[in-house]
């Protein structure tokens, strides 16, 4: 079994960026992310008009395919990159439609491994190619990152659970826009956090959506997920480092600094996700309640529509 892509005594991260936002920069954010111990760098390959996204991170996806991004650009830059990383791990996003409608599942996910990616996220995959793409998943041996919801099935999140063996569950905070927080806050996510743990309990559970501040990572843990997915918050940040003809490296890492404050979030009382996790100044609760939400989907773990395969 590979190194995991988040610790088990503490709670991860996650950024999400657009691949070629800004033009050129890749490895140079990519490596002060691994000199930050950011955990995971959730890559996507930039699509056009995505539904779930807000307009922070469809702005950079606009930036980035105007400048020329596509899937092969980014994997000959992660084969460079990923060899010079000491912490950091790179699952990558790709938009089937965009970017995998005219590829052989198996020949991509070979040349995703071996561009050092170490999960794949495929979004807005069709049910009719879904066990294509697991197979080549698996022959391959590169793990994949599954979705689901708060308000999804007790068999979507089993299924969710179970596909998502050494990558991680990507729990989406709420129907929604990236960016936007939900209702009922990310406390109230616990009673899923705990259902995907118990049908699966060494696949991590990732939380994204709404997550932008140092409270944020607080409620995140204190729902007990492994990790916390940073989207539309970090990728603002860079647009405002090319607006303001700043470095958008030394912006993003400002932007670090003020989401985890140091101390670092102290070690998980009990062991690895065992209880949930704290935070200085958090008041634990160990029970929540699932938000009520509406639309509630029914596609299985692996989902196919785009609501279901968030870009962050």
């Amino acid at each position: 079994m590979s190194e995991p892509l988040f610790p088990r005594d503490d709670l991860g991260l996650a950024l999400f960026l657009n691949a070629g936002d800004p033009a050129g920069r890749l490895t140079d954010l990519a490596l002060m992310l691994d000199d930050q111990r950011v955990d995971v760098l959730e890559l996507a390959v930039p699509f056009p008009d995505s539904p779930t996204d807000g307009p922070v991170i469809r702005r950079s996806a606009t930036r980035a395919l105007t400048a020329g991004t596509t899937l092969d650009t980014v994997l000959a830059e992660l084969a460079d990159l990923t060899p010079r990383l000491t912490h950091l791990k790179v699952a990558l996003l790709a938009d089937w439609s965009h970017s995998l409608r005219h590829r052989d599942p198996t020949a991509t996910a070979t040349a995703i491994r071996d561009a050092g990616a170490r999960a794949l996220l495929v979004h807005a995959l069709p049910p009719r190619l879904r066990p294509a793409w697991q197979h080549a998943l698996h022959h391959t041996g590169l793990p994949q990152v599954t979705t689901c919801y708060p308000a999804s099935t007790p068999e979507v999140l089993t299924a969710a659970a179970h596909g998502a063996t050494d990558a991680y569950v990507y729990l989406v905070a709420h129907y929604g826009r990236s960016g936007t927080t939900p209702a009922h806050g990310h406390r109230a996510l616990a009673d899923t956090v705990t259902a995907l743990r118990t049908a699966a309990p060494a696949t991590p559970v990732a939380v994204g959506f709404g997550v932008k501040a140092a409270a944020d990572l607080a409620a995140v843990a204190a729902a007990g997920a492994d990790a916390a997915i940073v989207g539309s918050a970090a990728v603002a940040r860079v647009e405002h480092a090319l607006t303001e003809r700043l470095d958008p490296v030394d912006e993003l890492r400002a932007y670090l600094t003020d989401l985890r404050p140091r101390p670092a979030l102290p070690e998980r009382p009990g062991g690895p996700r065992t209880t949930p996790r704290t935070t200085p100044g958090t008041t634990i609760s160990t029970t929540g309640t699932t938000p009520g939400t509406t639309g509630t989907r029914t596609t299985p773990a692996g989902t196919t529509t785009r609501e279901e395969q968030p870009a962050c």
